[in-house]
This record gives structure tokens, sequence and C-alpha cells, in this order.
């Protein structure tokens, strides 16, 4: 069992986050105080290298922390997760850059999904254009990232020697671009994922990169040989997790003292409850038992040669998309369990309800990534952008 500081650190947090959690859903971002907390616990550096005075925890250690702190409430968590994932950058900048960015004491680098933004190489560095959704934690960061495909002075994209568009993530402050708060979802809320663009914005080669391409690691941690997508889809399948584990303790608390209308007994004594929580039981303590067999046995993989696999990046790829389809069924099924219950503002039934399908719906948690893994197990070229 994991016994690290961190994961300590997340369990005597866990009450002051529970605690939060209506005033981080209400205001649709982590209210200032329990950022205060999260920064002197040390969680807003989990994957970030020694050097800067992070933990670079193994991926199996770090989701262990992410579904911990899910359980308390899962905007936290994403939060957390979400940039922690961001501060895998430092493993790819140089020294320098990497103080530059993460060396202050409450540095955080959040950023938005996909490609969209164009960066046009200039003398120095490149000149920025782009706008960028989903942002989770931005709200509270430091820094933003954007990832772009570099353009050519034709206008064209630029492509490597294979012929694929070339792409590289470029990290400026905050304050350099312009925040579009448009957060207003069912699910999540407290992420506070707004969007922000930036217009003709100059940014220095050295705060540059180009994620999981092992040319460009500084850092020799084994952590930094994990690809960031390993890290995305594991860390959001235990926020997934962390939600179901919650409704379930939610659920047998109620099923202990409530006896259902027209009924002579309490919920807890119906053989056909028993039965299902039993089984959901067995399914989510399976699920979090893949995801973490598969890191711990990527991790000894990389000791051993230096890299993963690929039929190991598969294997993670497997149960970080098991977990999330897990995850959200089991959370559908002890939603129904619960009754007339479940369905009130504010119950924790409902705000978990909400956030386990806002889950679920991201890309991480696609169903067409079990056609990757399908497709490998087959003998066929699988498609490697999410593994």
């Amino acid at each position: 069992m994991l016994e690290g500081r961190e994961w300590m650190a997340a369990r005597r947090l866990a009450p002051l986050i529970a605690a939060a959690s209506g005033r981080i859903d209400t205001a649709r971002e982590l209210p200032e105080d329990l950022v205060d907390a999260l920064h002197e616990a040390g969680l807003f550096r989990l994957l970030l290298p020694k050097s800067l005075g992070g933990a670079a925890l193994a991926p199996a250690d770090f989701v262990r922390v992410i579904e911990t702190l899910a359980s308390a409430d899962a905007a936290s968590a994403w939060c957390v997760c979400q940039t922690a994932g961001c501060s895998l950058s430092a493993g790819y900048l140089a020294p320098d850059a990497a103080r530059e960015v993460f060396g202050a004491p409450r540095a955080v680098l959040a950023w938005g999904a996909g490609a969209v933004g164009k960066a046009e190489k200039v003398a120095g560095g490149y000149r920025v254009n782009g706008k960028w959704g989903f942002a989770s934690g931005s709200r509270h960061a430091t820094w933003l990232g954007g990832h772009c495909r570099v353009v050519l002075a034709d206008g064209g994209f630029a492509r490597d020697e294979s012929g694929a568009l070339i792409e590289r993530t470029m990290l400026f402050p905050r304050e350099y671009a312009e925040i579009e708060d448009n957060w207003q979802v069912i699910g999540l809320r407290g992420t506070g994922s707004d969007s922000y663009a930036v217009s003709d914005l100059f940014v220095p080669d050295h705060l540059t990169l180009s994620r999981d391409i092992n040319a460009e690691i500084h850092d020799p941690a084994p952590l930094y040989r994990f690809n960031t997508n390993h890290i995305y889809a594991c860390g959001f399948a235990s926020v997934a997790l962390g939600l179901a584990g919650a409704m379930m303790a939610d659920f047998i608390a109620l099923a202990a003292k409530k006896t259902p209308r027209e009924t002579q007994g309490r919920l807890a004594e119906s053989a056909s409850v028993q039965g299902e929580t039993g089984r959901l039981h067995a399914r989510l303590e399976a699920a979090r038992s893949f995801i973490a067999r598969s890191l711990e046995e990527g991790m000894e993989e990389i000791l051993a040669n230096g890299s993963l696999s690929l039929d190991r990046r598969m294997t993670i790829r497997a149960a970080a998309s098991h977990a999330l389809a897990e995850a959200r069924e089991i959370t559908v099924a002890l939603y129904h369990a619960a009754g007339v219950n479940a369905i009130f503002n504010g119950s924790p039934f409902e705000r978990r309800f909400r956030d386990s399908f806002a889950v679920s719906q991201q890309v991480q948690a696609r169903s067409n990534h079990f056609e990757t893994v399908g497709r490998h197990l087959l003998g066929l070229p699988p498609d490697l952008t999410f593994a």
C-alpha cells in the first residue's frame, strides 16, 4: 500500500476539500484557501523534477494520490491531475528554462486541448496565434501553454521526415493571454476550464518543446519516459474511480439506514442489493488494480530498457479506458440504487453523478480507444495518438 508523503498529504486534506465542494461547484473554481492548502502540501508539484523541488512521483503512486483527492472532490483532483500533466514539460526543458517556468514556489502551468494554434518560426523563437479551450486549473495558473502546429513562411505547415505535421508547445506567462470565462457545464464545474487566446505573441525558443519526443528529454528520471497521454489517461481514470468509490461509500451508508417505501426491511437487508453491491465492489477493485499493475510494470520496463514497448503502451491504454468505462457504469448503478435520495440538488449522489458523466465525455474516455488496443492485439497497425 502506498504510504508516501504525498498520499498522506492528500488524505489529510481530504476533509477540507470535501467541506469546500459546495463552494467549488458554485464558484466554478477552486477557492483561494484550498489552493493555498494544496500548494503548502506540495500537491501541485507531484510530477515536477526533484531539482525543482518536485516529487517526480512514479505514475502508480501519482494515480493513488489523484484517486484520494477525487474521493473528496472531483474538480480538485482534476485540476491537480491536469496541471501535473502539464508540469511533465519541465522534463523537456533545459534546466534554466524549467526554472524560469516552475521555479517560483506557487508556479502552476495549465494548458488547453489540441494543437489548434499556429507558430511561425522567426529569429530566436516563434510568433504564436491561437485560441485554446478546456484549460483546467488555469484560474490559479501562473503560466499557460499552447499546443501549435509549426507554420512555414509561405503559410504551409512544417512536416518531419516521415511527413507528419510538426507540433510544438509554447509556454508563456498567464497575463499574456486573453481569458474567456465560458465554463458553464453540468459537471466538473470547479475546474474553471476556461478558454484563452494569444495574438502575434513572441515566444523564445527556450520556452518551447515537443512533448513525448525522447530526443528532447533533459531530465533523466524514468517518469519522463512515460507518454503524456499515459499520465492523463490513468490520472483521469483515477478521478473517475475516486468518484465511484466515494459514491459506493455513500450508498453503503444510505443502505444501512434507509427503508424504502412499502417495504419492511432496510435497503441493506435486500438480497438483490447485497449481490449488486458485491459485484460493483469487485469491478471497482479490479479496475483500480489493472491501472496500478500496468503502471508498475511500465516503470519496471523503463528501468530495464529505457523505454516502453508498444505492448506495454497498449496495456496502459487498455487499463485506463477500462477504468473510465467501469467507473461510469458503477456510478450509474449506484445512483439508480439510491433511489429518490439521489435526485436532490446538493446531495453527494447528484454532484458525483454529474461529475462522473463530465469525466466520461473527455477525450481520454472515448470508446474507440478499445479499437486501438484491439487493432494491436490483432496484428494491425494502431493509431498511436492517445497511446
